[in-house]
Parts: C-alpha cells; sequence; structure tokens
C-alpha cells in the first residue's frame, strides 16, 4: 500500500518483516446522479513499524539516518538538539524560510504534506523537492497511518481543528519517542512550529515545546537575513496598514459566489496594462464567441487587483462608461506615499469609443507569484522598511522590510506578496533570495526565464536514468515495424548553427513519371515512453526555448542534439510522411511509415539556395532540392489562392563575439526560396497527418486552430489604410488577404510590408486543442479546415503527442489510457499553450536585452523610421534596419509640453502644428537609456520631422564612428 515516496521502503518490508496491522473501516452512503444509494466502506490501514527517521533511534528499523543526530541551529531559543515540526500554514505561507539552507532536520507530517498538495500545488512541488535534498534532512512522517499517532475525527469536529489536533499528536509521539535516545543533557527535543495562536495555547497545554515561526526565526542569531525572508503575518499586516483607507473592502466569497449566480457579478482574468499603470482589463470567458474584455480604469476600481488575478468585476451604469486611454503612463520615479492620490483625467469620449466599464469588487483567486526586480532604497536614515519595483510593468511596487538594503541595492532580487491592506497604497511582501548584480549579462538572463516561468532547472537524474545506455545503434528490434529509407537521398535545411534537427526531405522520380516527396521526422517518440519521468518532464516542459545565444531543451542533449538529431551521414530513426505527386503539386497517394534514413547533406538556408541556383550543379541531392522548391511554389500559390494570409513581421539575428558572447552586430533576417521551400512541405505534412489521426481519432486527436480574429481586432489596420486612402476589406482570410496583395502607395515602396506587419498585430494566437472538446478546428492564417503540430518533435511535446496518435493510427505502436482520454488531452493542451505563450515572450525580452546590449556602446545613432502606433502623448516608430521598435515621447519631464491635439479617429497627434500619422516617415536619434538599471530603455527623440521644443540637434557621430572601428 503506498502512502508516500519515501515509505515505500518501509512497504518493501512486509515480506520479510512480522508486523502489527491494525484495520479501520468507515461505513457512509453517497448518492450517484441517478438517485441510487450506494453504501461504500473505506478501509484505513495502521501500523506500527513505521520508522521515526532519526538516527539516533535504535528502536524504530532503519537503514541510515535521514533526519540527523546533531540538529542544533544556533538559537538563542533552541540551544539543545532539536528537530522541528512545521504545521501547515507555516508551509504553506513560509515556504522560502524552509528553503533557506540554514532550515535542516524537519518532520513533515504526512497530514501537513496532504493538506499542502490540496491548497498549493507550486508550494507542493516546492516542498517535495526539499524533501528530495538529502543536504535538508527533511523526513515524511505517515503520522495518519502510525497507529500511535493515527486520530478520528471527533463528532462536531471541524476538518481544520481535527488536523491541528493529529499535528499536536504526532508531535507529542515524537517527544517522548526520542527523549532517551539523545545524550544531550536535555535530551532530543521536537519543537513545533505554528502561527495559529489558537493552536500554539493548546500545544503548550499539552506540555509541548512551541513556537511562533517568526520567534524561532528571530532566535536564529548566526543567521539575521533569515528574518528578511519571513512573510508577514497578520499583525504585521495591521501594523503597517494606514488608518486612511485608500481602496473599497473586497467582499466576501459568500456574496461573490451568490453576484455571480444572480448575474450581479462577473468573473474574469485581469490583465493589467504594460503602458498605463492606473488601467487593466478584466477578460470574461464566455461560451465560443460570447467572450467579452471590462475596462477598469483608476486606483479605486483597480482595487489592489494584480496581473493574472481571478476576480469578480462590477459594471458600471452605462453612463460612466469610458474609452480605453491614448496616454503612456508609468508608475516611475520617486515612490509615492500611501496618501498620494494620482489625479485621473477626465475625458469626453464618443458613444461609439466607449467600452464596457466596471470595478473590481472582491478576489477570487491570488495568483501571485515570486516576483524579480530592484530594491528602492528608502531615504529615511536606519529605515528598514523599503519599495521593490518588479520587472514586469503590469506589476505593482512592492513594500518589504529589509536589513539588508545596501547590500541589496544594484542588485536583482526575488520578493514575494504577503498581502495588500485597504489602507496601504502598495502590497506588502518580503525579501525571497538575491539573483546577482543588476545588468549582468546571467543575472538578467536569470530574469527572463523567472519572469517567463521557463522550466530551466538541469534535467534530474530520475529523468536521465530513462535515456538510453551508450553507445547506441539501431537493433534488428528496432527495424521491425520500420521502413528502410536508407537509400534515398535525404537531406536537411536548417538556419546556421542548428544541432536539433527535427526535419529532413527528399524527391525523386517514380517510373511512372509522378514524383515521391517524403518529409522525414525525428522518431522523438521512439525515445521518450508515456508515462515515465522523461515523458513528465517533456510534458511539463512544452517547448525548447531558444533565447540569444543559448537554448533551453525540452529534452536532455544527447537527444536533442544527438540520437534524435537528423545529422547528415549517420543513419537515424524517423516517422516519414510520403506522397506520390503530379508534376502540377496535386496530391494522388498519402503514406506514412516508421522509417530509418541517412541524411546525405544537413545544409543551410543559403548553402541551399545556391546549389538550386548553381546550374552547373546537377549532383541528386541538388536534383532533389529543385524538385521540391518547383513543388513548393505551386503548392503556396494554391494556399494563397484559397485564402492562407501571408503577413510580416522583422526577425533579427545577432552576431556573436566568439569570446565574450555580446552582440557585435545585429542584422535582420532575409529570407530566401529555400525558407519557403521548406515552410511548405511542412505545412503540408501537418495538414496530412492532422487528417490521419482525426479520422482515426475524432475524439482525441490534438490538434492546432487559429481563430478568426474579432472584426474590432481590424480597427487601427483599417484606419492605418484609410489614412493613405486604401482599402482594405476583412470579412474573410481571403478578402484580407486579396485586399493586402493589391495595396500600394505610389513612391511608398514599403508601404505594403508595414500593413503586414500591423496585420500581424491583428490576429488571435494560434492554440492547441483536443478534437472532442471543440467543434471550431478551422485555421484563419493558413485557410486549412484542419491542422495540426507533427514536424517539430525534439522541441515540440504537441508533436511528441501527435507521433503517438499517428504510430497507433498505423499499427506502429500500442496506445495507452491518457492518450485516448480527451479530458487529459485537453488538460495538456492548455499547458502546452501556456508554455508556447511564454516561450514567446522570453524569445523576445531576451532579444531586447541583446538589443540593448548591442547599442550601450555605440552612442548615439541617426536612423530612419516609420510609425506604426500614434498614441495621445506620443508616437511609436518602427526602425526596420534593426527590427526596433521605440516610443518618442512629446510630454517629458524636463521641458516645457508642447501643444498636443490628439484625434481618436485618425488616429493624428497634432504637435506645434505639424500632425503625425501612422506610417508616416521620420528620422530619430537612437541611443539607450541606462539611468534607470532596472529598466533600461532605448530611446528615441525626433530629428525630421523639425518641431520647435521638441525635435533634437543632429548629433556629431563621427567620432563615434571613429572610436568603434578603432576598437573593432
Amino acid at each position: 500500500y503506498k502512502i508516500n515516496d519515501i515509505a515505500i521502503r518501509d512497504t518493501l518490508t512486509l515480506a520479510c518483516t512480522l508486523i502489527v496491522i491494525m484495520l479501520k473501516s468507515k461505513t457512509f452512503v453517497k448518492k450517484t446522479r441517478s438517485g441510487k444509494v450506494m453504501k461504500i466502506v473505506r478501509e484505513h490501514y495502521l501500523r506500527d513499524d513505521i520508522w521515526c527517521g532519526s538516527e539516533v533511534c535504535s528502536e524504530c528499523k532503519q537503514e541510515s539516518g535521514v533526519l540527523q543526530k546533531d540538529a542544533c541551529i544556533e538559537s538563542n531559543l533552541c540551544s539543545y538538539p532539536h528537530y522541528l515540526i512545521p504545521d501547515t500554514n507555516v508551509v504553506l505561507h513560509q515556504i522560502d524560510v524552509l528553503e533557506d539552507p540554514v532550515i535542516r532536520n524537519v518532520i513533515i507530517l504526512q497530514t501537513v504534506l496532504q493538506e499542502v498538495r490540496h491548497r498549493s500545488a507550486p508550494v507542493y512541488k516546492r516542498l517535495k523537492d526539499m524533501l528530495h535534498e538529502k543536504e535538508k534532512h527533511f523526513y515524511t512522517f505517515t503520522n495518519e497511518h502510525h497507529r500511535e499517532t493515527f486520530i478520528e475525527r471527533e463528532p462536531g469536529e471541524s476538518a481544520n481543528d481535527r488536523n491541528d489536533r493529529a499535528i499536536r499528536v504526532a508531535a507529542k509521539w515524537y517527544s517522548q519517542h526520542l527523549k532517551t535516545f539523545a545524550s544531550h543533557e536535555d535530551g532530543l527535543k521536537v519543537v513545533l512550529l505554528t502561527n495559529d495562536q489558537g493552536n500554539k495555547q493548546k500545544a503548550e497545554e499539552s506540555g509541548l515545546l512551541v513556537y511562533k515561526c517568526e520567534e524561532y526565526v528571530k532566535s536564529l542569531i548566526a543567521n539575521p537575513e533569515l528574518v528578511d525572508r519571513l512573510a508577514l503575518s497578520d499583525d504585521d499586516k495591521n501594523e503597517i496598514t494606514s488608518a486612511k483607507l485608500l481602496f473599497p473592502e473586497h467582499l466576501p466569497l459568500s456574496r461573490i459566489q451568490a453576484g455571480i449566480k444572480s448575474g450581479c457579478f462577473l468573473q474574469g482574468t485581469f490583465r493589467a496594462s504594460r503602458d498605463n499603470y492606473l488601467e487593466a482589463t478584466v477578460f470574461v470567458q464566455g461560451e465560443g464567441e460570447d467572450s467579452t474584455e471590462v475596462l477598469i480604469q483608476g486606483l479605486q476600481n483597480l482595487n489592489r487587483a494584480v496581473h493574472q488575478d481571478v476576480v469578480a468585476v462590477q459594471l458600471l451604469p452605462r453612463n460612466e462608461w469610458v474609452a480605453p486611454t491614448s496616454v503612456v503612463l508609468q508608475d516611475e520615479g520617486i515612490a509615492k506615499d500611501d496618501d498620494d492620490n494620482e489625479e485621473e483625467e477626465e475625458k469626453a469620449v464618443t458613444e461609439a469609443a466607449r467600452r464596457s466599464t466596471g470595478k473590481i469588487v472582491g478576489i477570487i483567486k491570488r495568483n501571485w507569484r515570486p516576483f524579480c526586480g530592484m530594491l528602492n532604497v528608502s531615504q529615511i536614515k536606519e529605515s528598514t522598511r523599503h519599495l521593490f519595483t518588479p520587472a514586469d510593468r503590469r506589476i505593482p511596487r512592492i513594500r518589504i522590510e529589509t536589513r539588508q538594503a545596501s547590500t541589496l541595492a544594484g542588485q536583482r532580487i526575488i520578493v514575494a506578496i504577503d498581502g495588500w491592506p485597504k489602507g496601504s497604497r502598495y502590497p506588502n511582501g518580503h525579501f525571497v533570495r538575491s539573483l546577482g548584480g543588476a545588468g549582468e549579462k546571467e543575472t538578467e538572463e536569470e530574469v527572463l526565464l523567472l519572469e517567463h516561468d521557463v522550466p530551466h532547472q538541469a534535467f534530474s537524474q530520475a529523468v536521465l536514468s530513462f535515456l538510453p545506455k551508450m553507445p547506441w545503434a539501431i537493433t534488428p528490434e528496432d527495424m521491425v515495424m520500420r521502413e528502410d529509407l536508407r537509400q534515398l537521398t535525404v537531406c536537411s535545411v536548417d538556419p546556421p548553427g542548428c544541432t536539433d534537427i527535427d526535419d529532413a526531405l527528399h524527391c525523386r522520380d517514380l517510373e511512372n513519371g509522378n514524383l515521391e516527396v517524403g518529409v522525414h521526422i525525428a522518431d522523438v517518440s521512439h525515445f521518450i515512453r508515456p508515462g515515465n519521468a522523461l515523458d513528465k518532464e517533456a510534458a511539463s516542459r512544452g517547448t525548447t526555448v531558444y533565447l540569444c545565444g543559448k537554448r533551453i531543451d525540452m529534452v536532455p542533449a544527447l537527444l536533442s542534439s544527438d540520437l534524435c538529431s537528423l545529422r547528415s551521414n549517420v543513419e537515424r530513426l524517423a516517422f516519414s510522411c510520403i506522397w506520390e505527386m503530379n508534376h502540377d503539386a496535386e496530391i494522388l497517394k498519402t503514406r506514412f511509415t516508421k522509417s530509418v534514413i541517412n541524411s546525405k547533406a544537413s545544409l543551410t538556408y543559403a548553402e541551399a539556395q545556391m546549389r538550386i541556383d548553381d546550374t552547373a550543379k546537377n549532383d541528386d541531392i541538388t536534383k532533389s532540392l529543385r524538385g521540391l522548391n518547383k513543388l513548393a511554389k505551386i503548392l503556396k500559390q494554391k494556399r494563397i489562392e484559397k485564402g492562407a494570409l501571408t503577413l510580416s513581421s522583422i526577425e533579427v539575428r545577432f552576431h556573436m563575439d566568439s569570446e565574450t558572447h555580446d552582440p557585435i552586430d545585429l542584422q535582420t533576417k532575409e529570407l530566401m526560396e529555400t525558407n519557403s521551400m521548406v515552410e511548405e512541405f511542412m505545412l503540408l505534412a501537418n495538414i496530412s497527418v492532422a487528417q490521419k489521426i482525426y479520422d482515426e481519432f475524432s475524439e482525441c486527436a490534438l490538434l492546432r486552430k487559429h481563430p478568426a480574429p474579432p472584426p474590432s481586432n481590424y480597427d487601427i489596420l483599417l484606419k492605418a489604410a484609410k489614412s493613405k486612402d486604401v482599402e482594405i476589406y476583412t470579412d474573410s482570410a481571403k478578402a484580407l488577404a486579396d485586399s493586402l496583395d493589391v495595396a500600394k502607395v505610389d513612391g511608398f515602396p514599403y508601404f505594403n510590408t508595414l500593413l503586414r506587419i500591423l496585420a500581424t498585430r491583428c490576429m488571435m494566437q494560434a492554440v492547441y486543442f483536443c478534437s472532442g472538446m471543440d467543434s471550431d478546428f478551422h485555421h484563419y492564417g493558413l485557410a486549412s479546415p484542419i491542422y495540426t503540430h507533427f514536424t517539430s518533435p525534439i522541441r515540440r511535446y504537441a508533436d511528441i503527442i501527435v507521433h503517438r496518435l499517428l504510430a497507433v493510427a498505423i499499427g506502429a505502436d500500442s496506445t495507452y489510457p491518457e492518450l485516448m482520454d480527451k479530458h487529459k488531452q485537453s488538460a495538456l493542451c492548455n499547458n502546452l499553450n501556456y508554455r508556447h505563450k511564454m516561450a514567446q515572450y522570453a524569445q523576445r525580452a531576451s532579444v531586447a536585452f541583446h538589443t540593448q546590449l548591442f547599442f550601450k556602446s555605440r552612442g548615439i545613432l541617426n536612423e530612419d523610421g516609420y510609425i506604426l502606433f500614434v498614441k495621445k502623448n506620443a508616437i511609436i516608430v518602427l526602425i526596420p534596419k534593426f527590427g526596433l521598435e521605440g516610443t518618442v515621447f512629446f510630454d517629458t519631464k524636463d521641458k516645457t509640453i508642447p501643444k498636443l491635439v490628439f484625434d481618436e479617429e485618425g488616429p493624428t497627434l497634432n504637435v506645434e502644428q505639424h500632425t503625425f500619422r501612422i506610417f508616416d516617415k521620420v528620422k530619430v536619434t537612437i541611443r539607450l537609456d541606462d539611468s534607470n538599471i532596472q529598466h533600461q530603455k532605448i530611446r528615441m527623440a525626433l530629428i525630421n520631422p523639425v518641431i520647435p521644443g521638441v525635435s533634437v540637434p543632429v548629433p556629431d557621430v563621427e567620432p563615434q564612428a571613429k572610436k568603434q572601428k578603432l576598437d573593432h
């Protein structure tokens, strides 16, 4: 009977040890949905041979000690050897303290472990990690199955009171059990930690040694810095709270639930604005297209909600509805006091611009996490209260108490929120740990990985144990269900430096005059079997994350860069999708097979393009590439004719210094025909596989869809086009694609590219879903009725699931229960969508950071750009040369504000008689502003057009250019 991971060893002794087992049973009745009453008997086994875990104990059976004999931490409360037993609330709220290396020799009771698991999955995971750290000496004691520590719930006793009593009983048993085994004159003590005053009083009445967590931590005289990691207690929160109430009271959960049921309130996810800290939206999930967003403006209406909280919102009367602000407003500079009030702007807006507006009346679920950022050291001498500014601008500042302010100044640190009293301008929190000096490359990379929740720890030994043993080779057993394709002229085409090669292709003539085309994908599912630790880790990570100069792998390097990578001149296992086509790219036959291939070349896009263009080359690889390229052009044209969108976004590539790994050059990526060639066949393979797995498993196929954007998403695109007298139609994807194709402005060749960049911003996010849980499969951007991901299993876990489904469909592998469970597939899709979104954000943040590094040594540069967005007090400019966006503000603090006239309908901004419109060409200076090391920015200032009081003189960049040449 498995109780938990650590108790497995105990249960295995059943076969060879005489033990005493007591059986308790409890009978209760349960009413089923059909109304039938069932009698259920639940049995509970008790034992008397469960090891206490202490190495000093000679009474319990054991192999080696988990809890050390020398458990003494230098403390003025407990100067004798002792073990700690924290109750549930201490674990939940003081997990940062427990994680500190100072805290060791801790007994985690089964009662506590189960409660934590039910109440907080993140804390439970952190606790389990500590239980597996040998240096921490944490031990799980299964008190609920020990004959002397198990207790029954008494009549009228709440579950919480019963669990508190169970903890006290277990602590009492430990105290008596270990009393005789210590050589210390005071004996070996057991200290119960609880912050519950009632629990503490009852423990003292029982003769237990008990302290509040704060009392114990403050007594660790050798480690005073540990006090900073204490989460604030309710008493502390009340002390800090101002007497003045700044926010309305949150409604109790019972009233919120009743209000949601009656329709008075809406439940949704709070999404803070990056550009304006006084504005947010609440996304209210509905059926199909019935989802809505409620606008929230002003501090009191925001009412202490934090980004990603689940909140209850009450709609305001329609005459109080407002429009989203066009002002870029950020909470920066000197920290405001609690009683400072922001002046909120009164705006006259048209009825059409108004949106449903509301106020937060309560918090349903807090989604707080540890936040990275920097400390703003208080100017008050000897003060221990300081403000912490998170790296994420959507998170409010956090007030913390620390005695290490001078040490932490200039460092990136992690802070956790403890609560947000209604009398405080900012939430209260506590220091968790330091990450290193701000601005240092390793520190900043750690910050962006933590901020975007990217799992990046080293793979555990449990995960690595499921890798194939080396040396590895293909065996006869591997060939049983495979087709031998080693004789084919297969090659891969990838970006330069790619080591995780997922895909390879081939094209050859058939005797009947048709063509055979194959897409061969790494057979990762052969190495990663369902349910083991390697599979679970890959599922949790969801995707490989590509940062500038660094890759966070989804699977260990032995697979990603070696055994699964389809490198040239080595035999590799593959999953092949093979078509017979005519010369018009019409598919005549499709088949899928597990295979073995031997790639004849690993080419970059440029190398493949050179082969195609070089008429002197006529080898088998080149002929294969030419055949693929010819067919790809036909396939692409067919997709476009069906309404597939060809959008645009600027991607950049950094050239890194081989020694410092700093960026020395920044270029926008140029796409070649070979990029499109590979893309077309990957799309075709994904569509073919999607149809196959859906035909076989209509309820549990893992597919990918791209929803059509709501009409309002196109507002900015339509306005931008109209400003240049161009009509864009958005009735369908084909209408949009056709109108983009003919959108041209004389003398403005870059206009069409800008329009496609803006159209990309209007799109919805593509998502994974389970076919049995949805009815809309359409992929809007590709104009395809069905789609999935099959072609990148090294870097996407979704593709591994698709491989497993396809393998079962063709009889090449067996199924398993989770694969056919649509609810579990749907839950998996939710995690994959989250991981992919976070990976995208992390990649963008990495590009932004390396762009800052690039401009750091370049002084001030002058570049041409185009206006992408017009705001009320600023314009947002795109620099095509660098793929860079920046904001030119017109209301800075260090100069007189010029006269600004903003027209929402245009949108246009009139500054000192000059009118700015979307897509206008401007010339700006670019420089890195590192005055705020927490939020370093690329600053842009206007050169042309010349606006009195706004435009800056053209800087003399010649000395800087000469210096760069000398440095190089």
